[in-house]
């Protein structure tokens, strides 16, 4: 804690728990839709092997690239708009 008892607190171990939870339910989500995604796209519905092909697994690397990079891109730009929300709010502040 700072001088005066201002700053941040330690989160405590149910508050920790609780946001490994729910980045765990995050990235099991993200792995979801990830491999709906791109088994619609990329595996036909009549199977006519057991293993994929050339095609299929050229197209399930591509759209696994892509689905990252999206994310990767909307992860920055709302992270990139949630800092300019608070830029925005810390201007009207005491030192205005």
């Amino acid at each position: 804690m700072s001088f005066l008892g201002f700053g941040k607190r330690e989160p405590t171990l149910a508050e920790k728990m609780a946001a490994a939870e729910q980045e765990l339910e995050m990235i099991t989500d993200m792995f979801n839709r990830l491999t709906r995604s791109c088994h619609n796209k990329c595996i036909p519905t009549d199977y006519k092997e057991a293993d994929l092909n050339k095609g299929e697994s050229v197209c399930l690397d591509r759209c696994v690239s892509k689905f990252f990079d999206v994310n990767i891109k909307v992860s920055e730009a709302m992270q990139s708009q949630s800092q300019a929300m608070r830029g925005a709010q810390g201007s009207s502040g005491f030192g205005a």
